[in-house]
């Protein structure tokens, strides 16, 4: 018997309680074990065009809806009695004609008014967008017969709706036609006709079908497969993911793409199969904070706890973590100065020296150009790449400059203190750590330093040895910089992804506003944000500007209140600002409906019942299904203070490039309702996201 569990099965159990979930997964494991037990009160749906699908009783209430087809069995659907059996009755199970996947498909013609009848006027007033498409492109994208003349006669108002109701390749092939991009040919294995459109299992195996039919071969997998059912795209891999995870790379490669695209899913299963297709290999999964470290641990655990083995070859660490234990088996103490004693330093140097600099061009001359390459002489500080660092310096001042430099470092060493990057650019140098792993997976890699880089690449030399995932737009942590020049070229061997799993269609449209269409890196490796696709639609993202903080929290409570009588989890909404010093009126909202919160920090976790309020960097990695973004004033994003500071035009240029990516960030880490406010003056960023 193959047994097999669809995301739409996924779907439901998440929108059960936590009590009803677990007798769902008490029968379904009953089930698996034992699929001809009497016991499981199997029922034909008699009204359902598909003869196939039958319920399989939960409780008094709560029915699982199953496919059962020759060896097949698959668990497509669980809710409640009645709503159980609507459902099976409005699909069939069937092997697309053209393409040879297995589809799920809602039957046209038992769909409720709600798409044809509600935009009849919009199609008559408006032209049909997809009308010089003929139906064999359709076809060959995945769209099922019965929704042929609807995709064609789709109209700007109507194609949104529509596209709900097909299957998801065919929904993302229609979008980005509906814009104007071509689908992209999928390379499928051939096989003989007959074979390729009659057998299910055959139909199971197609790529398209693979990204939301999961073959589960044991008790295991099929816990952890239910596990966590809104992140369900852990299991179903999409057909470019999946390509990208398996293939073989002679050299350093680099997923990307916008939030919510899946970068880290892809990143977990290339952990996972670098450690199953070599059994002596170690692999490193790691990325930049202790948190993320561990929330990839957590999810590499629901991924492949059932792989034992697998699971033993891959160390989950964070980088600074992955430092500490090198220099602990050097029986070193690594003493890391913090960046006020380091200013402290700086400051006392400009006063020996009679420097004409300001503290914070000081500071940040030693992070991002002397500390960062770490520069050791007089030379290597003029030759040292300086990128967007155009502040013009005299040969005197140059020359000062150096020696404040100089004695910095001098008055550290003698401390016996360091810092992360010289510790990194140390251990790199050393030449011990070559071969420490076999292959490094790097998440959240556009905000990896200088030294983290080289680090990472005098380790992993090998072909497949380091594999990156990353977003260009969400750089947030660091100034960009030359990969090429560490030796670490990714170039044809990058691939953008372009369906969002995290973000509705409207809240992702509405923050891609914020950022270029196409973003390049330092080494000129571009990547487009056009054509991607969420596969889910929701409610327009609400942006406000209110007179005075006052209103604000007041209408963040309105607001707030909306989301909660909707059904959201206090658990699941996130309150973000963008300093320390505004964490108040989030707070304040918290307050003023009397709700339970926390403040996030770096290593903390969502509290239940508790609404989670953090900064915009603190917020990076994490995900709610509902998120408010405040305190968004004129003098606060941009952070005045750093625009003050720019020194040139090109810093301030930067500036402005990370403040937007803050913004971005804060926005996307919400999956279906966000409101963003400020108070007047506001943000000039909120206009971009209000566009519309």
């Amino acid at each position: 018997m193959n047994f097999r569990i669809a995301d739409t099965f996924s779907t439901s159990l998440a929108k059960l309680t936590n009590q009803e979930q677990s007798a769902v997964k008490q029968t379904a494991f009953d089930l698996q074990m034992n699929p001809s037990n009497p016991g499981h009160s199997f029922h034909r749906v008699d009204r359902a065009r598909d003869k196939n699908f039958w319920t399989v009783r939960v409780n008094r209430d709560i029915r699982m809806v199953v496919h059962k087809q020759g060896a097949n069995m698959l668990l497509a659907y669980v809710g409640h009695h009645d709503d159980a059996y609507s459902w099976a009755e409005r699909r069939r199970l069937e092997i697309h004609p053209r393409t040879g996947a297995a589809q799920l498909v809602e039957i046209r013609e038992r769909i409720e008014d709600i798409v044809v009848k509600r935009f009849i006027e919009e199609t008559a007033r408006k032209p049909a967008i997809l009308s010089n498409v003929d139906e064999d492109t359709l076809l060959s994208v995945g769209v099922p017969s019965d929704w042929l003349e609807d995709v064609k006669t789709a109209t700007e108002d109507t194609i949104l709706d529509i596209a709900e109701y097909l299957p998801g390749e065919a929904a993302e092939a229609v979008l980005n036609l509906a814009v104007g991009i071509q689908p992209t040919a999928l390379q499928v294995p051939s096989l003989p006709v007959e074979e390729a459109y009659t057998d299910l299992a055959v139909a199971f195996h197609h790529p398209d079908a693979q990204r939301r039919f999961h073959l589960l071969e044991s008790h295991e997998e099929l816990a952890s497969a239910m596990d966590a059912p809104w992140e369900k795209w852990t299991v179903f891999l999409h057909p470019s993911q999946r390509d990208f995870v398996e293939k073989t790379f002679a050299g350093p490669a680099r997923v990307t793409g916008s939030a919510g695209t899946g970068k880290t899913v892809v990143a977990l299963h290339r952990a996972a199969h670098l450690a199953r297709v070599s059994p002596s290999s170690r692999v490193l999964l790691t990325t930049f904070t202790e948190a993320l470290a561990t929330a990839l641990q957590f999810k590499l655990k629901r991924l492949i706890g059932h792989e034992p083995e697998v699971l033993s070859r891959i160390s989950v660490r964070h980088m600074t973590g992955v430092a500490e234990e090198l220099f602990a088996e050097r029986n070193e103490n690594l003493e890391i100065a913090p960046e006020a004693r380091i200013a402290a330093k700086l400051a006392a140097a400009k006063s020996d020296h009679d420097a004409k600099f300001s503290d914070e061009f000081l500071l940040d001359e030693w992070t991002n150009v002397v500390d960062a390459w770490n520069v050791t002489d007089r030379q290597a500080y003029l030759d040292v790449p300086r990128l967007g660092r155009k502040t013009r310096v005299g040969g005197k001042q140059r020359e000062v400059l150096w020696d404040v430099m100089q004695a910095t470092r001098d008055a550290l060493a003698n401390e016996n203190i360091t810092t992360w990057s010289a510790a990194f650019h140390d251990l790199a140098r050393s030449g011990e750590v070559k071969g420490l792993y076999d292959h490094i997976v790097v998440d959240e890699a556009q905000d990896l330093s200088v030294a983290e880089l080289k680090f990472l690449a005098s380790i992993a030399e090998k072909d497949d040895g380091l594999f990156f995932a990353g977003d260009i737009g969400q750089r947030i942590f660091r100034q960009p910089f030359s990969w090429n020049s560490l030796g670490v070229d990714i170039r044809g061997r990058s691939k953008v992804l372009k369906v969002n799993y995290r973000t509705s269609h409207q809240i992702r449209a509405a923050a891609d506003r914020l950022l270029p269409s196409k973003i390049s890196d330092v080494d000129g490796n571009e990547e487009s944000r056009n054509g991607v696709v969420s596969v889910f639609s929701g409610v327009a993202p609400i942006v406000r500007e209110f007179q005075s903080a006052e209103d604000e929290i007041e209408g963040l409570s309105d607001w707030l209140t909306e989301v909660l009588d909707d059904g959201v989890e206090p658990e699941e909404v996130g309150l973000v600002v963008r300093t320390r010093e505004q964490l108040w009126r989030a707070e304040a909202v918290a307050k003023h409906l009397a709700l339970k919160h926390q403040l996030l920090t770096s290593s903390s976790e969502p509290a239940k019942s508790h609404v989670n309020i953090c900064t915009m960097h603190i917020a990076k990695g994490l995900e709610f299904r509902a998120v408010g973004v405040l305190a968004c004033d004129e003098d606060v994003v941009p952070l005045s203070a750093r625009l003050e500071a720019a020194a040139t035009e090109a810093e301030l240029k930067e500036v402005y490039e990370t403040e937007r990516h803050l913004l971005y960030v804060a926005c996307t880490r919400a999956r279906e309702a966000i409101m963003v406010s400020g108070v007047e003056p506001y943000s000039e960023f909120l206009e971009d996201l209000a566009e519309t």
